[in-house]
């Protein structure tokens, strides 16, 4: 069987490639640029000395007292929000829900000990 044209000339380059060599050296040192860029993280993230500001913060102006008040009455409120979610769980659920309710009761009980000890600053 005949072909209708014969085969095109065997060449070194790849005819779709846009360079005439490649230099592996060149090829390798981008290879390590891309491969830096995506997997190794930037220093000066990593080396900064800026401390990171914390997103919620107890305004430190406030006195022991009334920021012990205020965790009384936050820790009052969780307890109440957990025993009126837990009425409309089923059982197993809602004793999981009573049981969390009681830590935090206890922990509400703990806080106004430490604000019944707190001496006023006068």
């Amino acid at each position: 069987m005949k072909k209708p044209t014969p085969n095109p000339p065997e060449t070194d380059t790849d005819p779709t490639s846009p360079y005439a060599t490649i230099d592996s050296k060149k090829l390798n040192e981008a290879a390590d640029r891309a491969l830096d860029h995506y997997l190794k993280p930037t220093i000066h993230i990593m080396a900064s000395t800026r401390i990171a500001e914390p997103m919620y913060l107890a305004n430190p102006v406030y006195d022991t007292e009334s920021l012990l008040a205020n965790a009384s009455e936050t820790l009052g409120s969780v307890t109440e929000m957990l025993n009126n979610f837990a009425a409309v769980l089923d059982s197993a659920h809602r004793k999981t829900a009573l049981g969390i309710a009681q830590i935090v009761m206890l922990s509400e009980l703990a806080v106004n000990q430490a604000l019944d000890n707190v001496q006023p600053v006068t």
